[in-house]
């Protein structure tokens, strides 16, 4: 088994350019800190997800996890940068929205999602004001930011920061020389702390090993999560094929994300063989790729099929030049999280859940019409205001 930080590399020749690097961060986080770079509140939930490292963490389905517990009973907007999009400024998705349009990530979230609200904006502050204001989605109740940790112009009222197991912050070192976008202190600013992509065998020690070592402070909350996996879904038909089915399948896995990993590691007792095509995170695919695609399937021994992943499939599914075989035989793997420890979903749960119904704008405007009464009211207050998460 793995460990923790085991996939972490650093550069030590480098590391005088993280030294310079570190200070310009520095520097912006010291100026957001004493107010003289702004960071905006709104009067609605806003609730963000991001990490401090280069290369994922699994923000996409932390966040589809935040949709699916609130989709229900809140109007749900995502909100995210569009990363590689053709497009500029904000964009609402719609259901002809193409990935080109939006990127791949927030792509995947309409296809799967699609009565919420998913809109791109590089400027998160003029998205929300968008999609507060505009006739379209101004019934929206909470607003959730897809990587959007150390965008400081906006004011989260929680502000979760993933970790990746396999990548601890805490071992890790600043840009160029290690992965870190900004210095270890950052994670202060978090009112939670997951851990992600953990190995589902983790011991009980072993959290509290890494409770300690994340040396948090006591308003924060750590979580731990894992991944888990879905029935396989074609890309170019409606055909679906259980995890056990591929036992007997040598299997090419193609991905074009940070960090495919784990997924290997996951995948590799439930084949015959598993052998990795990799591209870079978000690579947008050409037609010397869909070759290379091709040539290394049809060498592969049958039975054989090819996995790859949600995100990928956006990008691979209006590409053409794959061969029949591929065609007939390439599915998509969902991927969603679980909570590793007894009760501790049920923790998060109720935190997000009550965070977002104290800070509702109907309690606003009940708080609102409540500071605003005659003086000989037994109600007192003078305005109204977002309540924090660190106020719960």
């Amino acid at each position: 088994m793995r460990t923790e930080g085991d996939y972490i590399h650093v550069n030590e020749w480098l590391i005088p350019l993280s030294w310079l690097y570190g200070f310009a961060v520095r520097l912006r986080n010291w100026l957001f800190d004493i107010g003289i770079l702004k960071s905006k509140s709104f009067d609605i939930p806003v609730i963000s997800l991001g990490n401090i490292t280069v290369g994922g963490a699994g923000k996409t389905p932390h966040v589809e996890y935040l949709i699916r517990l609130l989709q229900d009973k809140e109007k749900v907007a995502v909100l995210s940068r569009g990363y590689k999009r053709k497009t500029k400024g904000y964009q609402l998705a719609d259901k002809d929205s193409t990935m080109r349009e939006i990127g791949d990530e927030p792509y995947q979230m309409k296809q799967k999602f699609s009565h919420i609200y998913v809109a791109v904006d590089a400027k998160r502050t003029r998205g929300i004001e968008n999609l507060t204001s505009d006739e379209a989605t101004k019934d929206v109740d909470v607003i959730l930011l897809d990587d959007a940790f150390q965008h400081r112009y906006v004011k989260p009222g929680i502000n979760i920061l993933l970790v990746d197991y396999h990548r601890l912050i805490i071992y890790d070192k600043l840009l160029p020389a290690g992965r870190l976008r900004e210095p270890l202190c950052g994670k202060n600013r978090a009112d939670m702390v997951i851990i992600t992509k953990c190995p589902k065998d983790l011991k009980p020690m072993e959290f509290r090993v890494l409770d300690k070592a994340m040396n948090l402070y006591p308003y924060q909350s750590l979580f731990f999560t894992t991944l888990d996996y879905d029935n396989l879904k074609s890309i170019f038909s409606e055909k679906t094929l259980s995890l056990d089915a591929i036992q007997p399948a040598n299997v090419l896995l193609l991905t074009g994300i940070a960090s495919p990993r784990q997924m290997i590691e996951d995948l590799t007792p439930l084949c015959k063989s598993i052998e990795p095509i990799t591209f870079m995170d978000h690579h947008q695919f050409t037609q010397k790729d869909i070759d290379k695609i091709n040539n290394a399937f049809a060498s592969l021994p049958s039975p054989k099929l090819i996995i790859t992943t949600e995100k990928d499939a956006a990008r691979l599914e209006g590409q053409e030049g794959f061969a029949e075989e591929v065609i007939n035989n390439i599915y998509a793997l969902p991927i969603h999280i679980r909570f590793m420890q007894e009760d501790e979903g049920e923790a998060f749960n109720n935190k997000i859940i009550s965070y977002v119904r104290k800070n509702s704008r109907n309690s606003i405007l009940a708080k609102a019409k409540d500071d605003n009464k005659p003086q000989n009211s037994h109600h007192t207050g003078n305005g109204t205001g977002t309540i924090s998460f660190r106020d719960n």
